[in-house]
């Protein structure tokens, strides 16, 4: 996730995530301005310029979006639809990807957490380190028990300047270990937010196809 501003302040971040192949993610210019309190018009070209300056800075053109402070307007989709993004993160509604219907075509929604994320739980619920990491493993759990009936998506989010504190960071790293350790055993996928897009997608077309009937003999 990344705010436009890095490339003005220190692009070498950015350019080391490219590198590693990570995905970019649009996140506004800057988390000082509140994307749902812009007029229509302003809030369009902010989406667009955020595209573009992702696409000529970094070469890659980013399919997802997460608003500033998660604020978006009553248009949001809609304009994110208009301006050539193909999923947002802003919704906490489900633990599945689902597809929106917007003025302009369809929009995926990926989830994104609210619950395991540090700010609102470590800064926010003044949770420590050990809790928040017991929290982590106990989501895990009891997803990964239900993910037997259904496809979940399961996020953490995370800021290094808070989880990133050494105190934290230990706890932090015995959760990671445990996801890590399902990765290995082929248990779970751990991917990007626009993978899962492509895979959601890809999947309703295939449920598509399977439902529609078959043509008519000549």
């Amino acid at each position: 996730l990344i705010n436009t501003a890095l490339y003005d302040y220190c692009p070498e971040v950015i350019e080391a995530h490219v590198k590693r192949g990570d995905e970019l993610i649009g996140h506004g210019h800057t988390n000082s301005v509140r994307q749902g309190d812009l007029p229509e018009q302003e809030e369009r070209q902010l989406l667009a310029y955020c595209r573009e300056r992702i696409r000529k800075e970094s070469k890659v053109t980013p399919r997802g979006w997460l608003s500033p402070w998660i604020s978006e307007s009553a248009v949001t989709p809609d304009l994110l639809q208009e301006t050539g993004y193909q999923y947002t993160l802003n919704w906490c509604h489900d633990d599945q990807p689902v597809e929106f219907k917007t003025r302009g075509g369809k929009l995926w929604s990926i989830p994104y957490p609210q619950e395991l994320n540090d700010i609102p739980m470590i800064v926010a619920r003044q949770m420590d380190g050990r809790d928040f990491a017991d929290m982590i493993v106990d989501n895990f759990d009891e997803m990964l028990q239900q993910a037997q009936a259904q496809p979940l998506v399961m996020g953490i989010a995370l800021h290094p300047y808070i989880v990133g504190q050494p105190y934290r960071l230990r706890h932090l790293r015995r959760a990671l270990q445990r996801v890590a350790a399902a990765r290995d055993a082929g248990v779970v996928w751990v991917t990007t937010p626009g993978a899962i897009c492509a895979h959601a997608a890809a999947a309703r077309t295939a449920r598509a196809r399977r439902a529609a009937p078959a043509p008519a003999p000549p």
